[in-house]
Parts: structure tokens; C-alpha cells; sequence
């Protein structure tokens, strides 16, 4: 197990939650791609914004590719971290 696994499966008891429905790599690209190509503090506030539609009941692997989209399309004019 890596570090992260522990921390996930920690997390997970701690709040009452199955690790094996948290989809990691799932929530790590979405959040790569925000703080890539959005803005960096927006990572961390979409990856709670994902949990918040998947606790109401969307599909996790469909929500974050919506975010995933609408990042990759984000006007670079908007975008606060990217180089010039």
C-alpha cells in the first residue's frame, strides 16, 4: 500500500465511508486538470464539489468528465495560474 492508500482508507473509516468506492485516480486527474488548466486553488474546491454531486447521486466517472471537459475549455483569458 502507498501512503495515499492508507490516508484514503484512514479517511474513509473515519468518516464511515467504503474505500472502494472512492475512485482516486479519478478525482486526481480531474483535480490535475483544474490546476493545470484553470486556476490552482480550484482544484481542491471542484474535488469537494464532485463529492458533493456524487453524495446527491451522480455518477462519479460522468460527473468528473463533465469537469474534466468544462476545464479543457476553460477561455485561457480566465485561467489564473497558467504561463503566458
Amino acid at each position: 500500500m502507498t501512503v495515499l492508500d492508507d490516508w484514503v482508507t484512514a479517511t474513509c473509516a473515519e468518516l464511515g465511508l467504503d474505500p472502494a468506492d472512492v475512485p482516486v485516480p479519478v478525482v486526481l486527474d480531474l483535480a490535475r486538470d483544474v490546476a493545470h488548466q484553470v486556476l490552482r486553488p480550484g482544484a481542491p474546491v471542484t474535488a469537494y464539489l464532485l463529492g458533493v454531486a456524487v453524495g446527491r447521486g451522480a455518477d462519479p466517472a460522468v460527473a468528473a468528465a463533465r469537469l474534466t471537459g468544462l476545464a479543457g475549455a476553460w477561455p485561457v483569458e480566465l485561467g489564473g495560474d497558467r504561463p503566458r
